[in-house]
């Protein structure tokens, strides 16, 4: 886990120093499908070499680094398309990777400390994980193709579909916020001996996870939805 200093983003920004200063700058590069080598560039020559809008990194950088002020008006319909190949990545990276690894640690946990409680943490766990991967689902199966056809033909998929953005906005939910809970479970009630390292971890990687669902919330509530809202007016 480390400690943002907090950087601004600005187009003249090096990358490398980005990175230097919070790492987790690498996931919104591998989010964003960009090459992960990012020499002595710029911002601006590095989404030049990438084929990626600067102010949609800038912004989403901004967001990583907990500036939470979103100004989408430099952003276009175009810009549409990679903000959705960035949220599925997202997708990817939550159901592939943190979340195996997180219910990993649970269960050593649990191996070394037979009690309730670790099958509760696990229990809790699951079940939020369920609501997760539920959101995910709707927004890959019925959201993004509704997206990306709009993109495509506007004036076709309007008539054809009864769907809009609205009812998106509807069924959205921040579902970041219960892994506080679940970090709070560990660190204040639950009694663990000697395994901090796995507690450690666990505690990290829940962090990670938070942080992570809470940009990707900020971007579809306060980019996505907005930029396609503006598509169905027109």
């Amino acid at each position: 886990m480390y400690q943002t200093k907090k950087t601004f983003v600005k187009p003249d920004t090096l990358i490398y120093d980005l990175i230097i200063d919070n790492p987790n700058i690498l996931l919104l590069i591998e989010h964003l499908d960009a090459n992960p080598n990012v020499a002595d560039l710029t911002i601006t020559d590095y989404c030049i070499l990438n084929n990626i809008n600067k102010e949609v990194f800038i912004l989403f950088a901004n967001l990583y680094n907990g500036f939470n002020k979103i100004d989408i008006s430099k952003l276009q319909k175009d810009d549409i398309s990679q903000i959705v190949i960035f949220l599925k990545n997202c997708h990817k990276y939550y159901l592939k990777e943190k979340y195996p690894e997180i219910v990993n640690l649970i269960s050593v946990l649990r191996e070394s400390h037979k009690s309730k409680e670790i099958n509760l943490i696990l229990k809790f766990f699951d079940e939020y994980f369920d609501e997760v991967r539920e959101h995910l689902e709707y927004e890959d199966s019925i959201v993004f193709p509704y997206i990306q056809n709009l993109i495509l033909n506007t004036s076709n998929e309007k008539a054809n579909s009864s769907f809009s953005v609205d009812e998106y906005r509807e069924h959205h939910t921040d579902i970041e916020f219960k892994l506080t809970e679940l970090n709070n479970l560990l660190l204040k009630h639950i009694k663990i001996s000697g395994d901090i390292r796995i507690l450690r971890k666990l505690v990290f990687n829940l962090f990670e996870l938070e942080q992570d669902l809470f940009v990707h919330s900020l971007i579809e509530e306060n980019v996505l939805i907005p930029l396609v809202k503006r598509i169905e007016n027109d």
